[in-house]
């Protein structure tokens, strides 16, 4: 089984060295492992590709059927800790940014109010590399979030529950916060000549940005590039850019620059919870889900 586990991690993590990083072990010991289960099967289980390594067929069988044990395995974990009267152990928690600061203070309280030894861990992380790196059993829980007209690829092995739906707006830099007039592309045409904060290229939100922009007429002009978005509400509060924010950011506050809504079909971003499959009955997941929710309703903006 732990050999099968090493072929599991090299298909999740790609390369021998990034599963010897991730266990802590010497590439070379990963290796041999690797070739010892080949010869106990029987059959090649990796293959060249350039520098690196690729599952065979028949290895992609064999994950697979490990999938499944470990799946099983989780949901014994779950059933054992079901029968404790008390919750311990490590929670590994992932969030994107605005839940991390809008949401996961208040559900760790909550967490610590009704299970005091119940130890989180809480790694800030976007979904792009949260949610593979929870199917490779880096985290046990992850706070994500997609955006509408882009959803991103489900994987088999994980379950969502969804928390609701967080309103996206245009956020306007101060000397462009005249009267809302014209509707929501009138308002995007107005800042086609204005610089903009955006995400780095490559991830889904700058993807969803970008199209928006070119479904208003025009390619964004954009000199300022982070996933901070706290950092994009301060150029738009210096006049520097215009942006995209969710009303998560205000984290109950009032918004501190002028908002437009977006055009319709565009107007939100899901926010969601993952876990993998057999885990979500283990009562640690139950107890932080539940946190969650409720740090929801409690925090949730009213934005105008």
């Amino acid at each position: 089984m732990h050999r099968l586990r090493l072929l599991r991690e090299l298909k999740h993590r790609g390369t021998l060295a990034a599963v010897a990083a991730a266990l802590s072990y010497a590439p070379s010991s990963v290796s041999q492992q690797l070739s010892q289960l080949e010869a106990e099967v029987g059959v090649p289980l990796l293959e060249p590709a350039g520098r690196r390594v690729r599952l065979t067929a028949q290895a992609e069988i064999l994950v697979a059927h490990t999938e499944a044990v470990l799946e099983r395995l989780e949901r014994a974990e779950a059933d054992i800790a079901a029968s404790l009267t008390d919750l311990t152990g490590t929670l590994r928690i992932a969030s994107f940014q605005t839940a991390a600061l809008a949401l996961i203070p208040a559900a760790l309280g909550l967490l610590r109010d009704r299970h005091p030894h119940l130890r989180s861990h809480v790694t800030q992380s976007e979904p792009e590399r949260s949610l593979p790196a929870l199917q490779a059993r880096d985290f046990d829980l992850v706070l994500a979030e997609e955006y509408a007209g882009d959803p991103g690829p489900r994987a088999t092995e994980l379950e969502q529950e969804d928390l609701f739906d967080d309103a996206l707006r245009l956020a306007l830099p101060g000397r462009a916060g005249g009267p809302d007039t014209g509707g929501p592309m009138a308002a995007l045409r107005s800042l086609a000549d204005h610089p903009w904060v955006m995400e780095p290229e490559g991830t889904p939100v700058r993807r969803w940005a970008v199209s928006l922009c070119r479904d208003a007429g025009f390619e964004p002009d954009v000199p300022f590039e982070t996933t901070d978005l706290l950092f994009h509400l301060r150029l738009v509060e210096q006049g520097l850019a215009a942006a995209f924010l969710p009303d998560l950011v205000w984290s109950g506050r009032p918004p501190a620059v002028p908002l437009r809504q977006l055009p319709r079909g565009r107007r939100t971003r899901r926010v969601f919870t993952v876990v993998r499959q057999g885990r979500s009955r283990h009562p640690a997941i139950l107890a932080c889900r539940d946190a969650v929710r409720r740090a929801v309703q409690h925090g949730r903006p009213a934005v105008g």
